[in-house]
């Protein structure tokens, strides 16, 4: 399908009008003033047939999630009542605060959960008898419970936020609950550890796809871009802290590390490991609880008038994607140097081995890498709320920096052909530099998609392109299982990943048709 041309400032306010009462109330007004009591007029309605459309939020807009429509005479009451309780774009509540923070903190640990083994992966070859394979596996399961992404997404879509979340936390109660379990027999401790990274990656879908939704239910137009970035750059911060805290709790078993390395033993480092596993499995039962405890599904009003318009149908909204060009280029752009960076820090102790760096120096490479990308990002994303419109020349500036660190970190580790100092400090540099670039890029990606497909819902639309990264991620990890003695092809593939993302966005044009609704209906 063609994009849609962008409207003029006359044509956008009457479209975002005519979309904005149409949705609320069930059409247009006639010149009496009276509105018609006939079949409502929902945007996108060309794109789906009237069973199918579902609106976005329900109290005093049309159903709860999974309920049948409301009676024209309660839609009728709804309408009158709306425009004098929240006049303009919405409101927002200050509970909106503690809803991200429950969310963010979720998100949190499932990336500290995912990527615990990674950073002591020769910790654990001893311990527990782990393989090459075994620790490329653990890292595996990440994109592996992507598969049912659709399912989660369609979840919070129908049934909402709370139950989604509740979901989510509560696999990953049991899949950090099994890790802990004590057995005295390796072969089963290793596969409950298997069966709990698993649970953890079945989260991921949720954490890492509902933060558009969550702040285009709960937060303002001015505020959504700054919602998204806290909520999906937690999860990478949360990867980023399994950097920090494995090495540093648990010994490295050999020379790598000038700390405890000579009195290290299998019993002392399977000690500290299961110390790490009992803290992850106690943090995640206590965020479970505060979600059980208090997790609105939506707010009593709508923050904005996107958030009160309705969404087009699953089946409509994919047959949508697949024929938009634009979003297939930027989903592109997206996947494959996010999917290549994932898998490439999921296994960086690995990677940087064969260059003579610590355990520990790895993991602050990753810790700081990551922290600087969610530092950036949250901060790029506050300057797009600000400075509207400029979401494509944010992502040009990023990705040409990211395709020149990971090309100088590449090359830096050929030193034996390109003659390039290989010291901690280029290291530090190149490895950091490269994380800030493609982290700080993922709130900025999450809406551009969601601008580029509107009214295609956000879940659905960040489901399509994180299934791609991971897909990505996993293609690599599996190679990774059979080609893992010689690792300088994994690191050309960032450069040539970031390289043609670049390209991507540069042909990308962009759109901001949910922004223009927002801003002009607002005014």
């Amino acid at each position: 399908m063609a994009a849609r041309p962008r409207a003029t400032k006359a044509s956008a306010a009457s479209t975002a009008s005519s979309c904005y009462f149409a949705g609320l109330v069930g059409g247009e007004p006639d010149r009496a003033g009276r509105r018609p009591r006939g079949s409502r007029v929902a945007m996108g309605s060309s794109w789906s047939s009237e069973e199918e459309r579902q609106p976005l939020l329900g109290p005093g807009l049309g159903p709860r999630p999974g309920a049948a429509w409301r009676s024209r005479e309660a839609a009728a009451a709804a309408a009158a009542v709306l425009p004098a309780a929240a006049p303009g774009p919405g409101r927002v509540y200050g509970r909106r605060w503690l809803v991200l923070l429950l969310f963010s903190l979720l998100a949190f640990a499932q990336g500290l959960v995912w990527n615990t083994w990674g950073p002591i992966q020769n910790s654990a070859r001893q311990a527990y008898g782990f393989s090459s394979w075994d620790i490329a596996l653990l890292v595996l399961w990440g994109p592996i419970g992507f598969l049912p992404c659709f399912a989660f997404m369609w979840l919070m879509d129908k049934r909402g936020l709370r139950i989604t979340v509740l979901l989510t936390s509560f696999l990953m109660v049991l899949g950090t609950g099994l890790r802990c379990i004590p057995v005295s027999d390796l072969t089963l401790k290793r596969r409950l550890i298997h069966t709990g990274q698993m649970l953890n990656g079945l989260a991921g879908p949720t954490v890492m796809n509902a933060a558009p939704f969550l702040s285009m239910t709960w937060f303002s137009a001015d505020e959504r871009a700054t919602a998204t970035a806290i909520a999906s750059m937690l999860s990478y911060l949360g990867g980023a802290c399994a950097f920090l805290v494995g090495p540093l709790v648990v010994p490295a078993p050999n020379g790598t590390s000038p700390l405890l390395a000579a009195e290290s033993s299998r019993a002392q480092i399977k000690d500290r490991i299961e110390t790490v596993l009992y803290a992850e499995f106690g943090a995640v039962c206590l965020i479970f609880s505060a979600t059980l405890a208090y997790f609105p599904p939506r707010p009593p009003l709508p923050p904005s008038v996107a958030a009160a318009s309705q969404r087009l149908s699953y089946r409509q909204s994919f047959c949508r994607l697949l024929s938009n060009l634009r979003f297939l280029m930027i989903a592109l752009a997206y996947a494959i140097p996010l999917g290549v960076f994932a898998g490439w820090s999921g296994v960086l102790d690995l990677i940087l081995t064969p260059v003579h760096v610590s355990q520990v120096d790895a993991g602050w490479i990753g810790f700081w890498s990551i922290v600087g990308g969610c530092v950036v990002g949250i901060a790029m994303a506050r300057f797009a709320d600000f400075i509207r419109g400029m979401l494509k020349l944010i992502l040009l500036l990023l990705f040409t920096g990211a395709t020149l660190s990971s090309t100088w970190f590449t090359l830096t580790c050929l030193n034996s052909v390109t003659h390039l100092p290989l010291t901690t400090v280029t290291l530090y540099t190149s490895c950091i530099l490269l994380g800030i670039f493609l982290n700080s890029s993922v709130p900025i990606f999450f809406e551009l998609f969601v601008e580029t497909v509107y009214p295609v819902p956000e879940g659905f639309t960040c489901g399509v392109v994180t299934f791609l990264s991971n897909m990505f991620m996993g293609v690599l990890l599996f190679f990774l299982t059979f080609y893992h003695t010689e690792l300088s092809w994994f690191n050309w593939c960032l450069p040539g990943s970031c390289l043609l993302s670049l390209l991507l966005v540069l042909c990308f044009r962009e759109s901001y048709d949910r922004l223009y609704l927002d801003v002009v209906v607002s005014v």
